[in-house]
């Protein structure tokens, strides 16, 4: 994450295995990679609930990320995060993503609940999450991404393949 904070695309994917495009380094991206690194920062042991590229097959092509913007709360409750690189938009791998989020937070005894917070307008994100269970329980304010609504499946509902 320091090297795609940086910018360095060649030693970031160095480092991670795998080439990775510009979309890693947008404005967007680095944010998140600022953020991320602060809390780990703050909690080395958050590192393990952190995003990670999200690779399809053999040839390890990256089309996005995903992971949990932290480990589980009191409640047992974890926020996922997901994004697909515009190239890469509309063909499953959202989904895809999603599935392996859910079947992770379902292997782990201390998660009960699993959250995503979507803008209204995030027409695509909203149908990704539909048919897995989610509820909408709410919604609050992001400093970032402003209005989000907020919507929670049970942990141990794991997602058909």
């Amino acid at each position: 994450m320091s090297a795609l904070l940086d910018g360095d695309l060649p030693e970031a994917g160095r480092v991670a295995g795998v080439s990775l495009t510009e979309y890693f380094v947008t404005d967007r991206a680095r944010w998140l990679w600022r953020f991320r690194l602060d809390q780990m920062a703050a909690d080395p042991g958050r590192a393990r609930w952190m995003v990670r590229q999200a690779i399809v097959g053999d040839n390890g092509l990256v089309v996005g990320h995903a992971g949990f913007h932290g480990p589980p709360d009191q409640i047992g409750m974890v926020e996922i995060g997901y994004s697909v690189a515009p190239d890469f938009r509309r063909q499953g791998y959202a989904r895809s993503a999603l599935i392996e989020l859910l079947r992770r937070a379902a292997a782990e005894a201390t998660v009960t609940t699993v959250r995503a917070t979507i803008s209204p307008d995030n027409v695509a994100s909203l149908a990704t999450i539909s048919g897995f269970g989610f509820v909408e329980v709410g919604e609050q304010w992001d400093e970032e991404d402003g209005r989000e609504l907020v919507f929670e499946v049970p942990a141990r509902r794991v997602p058909p393949a």
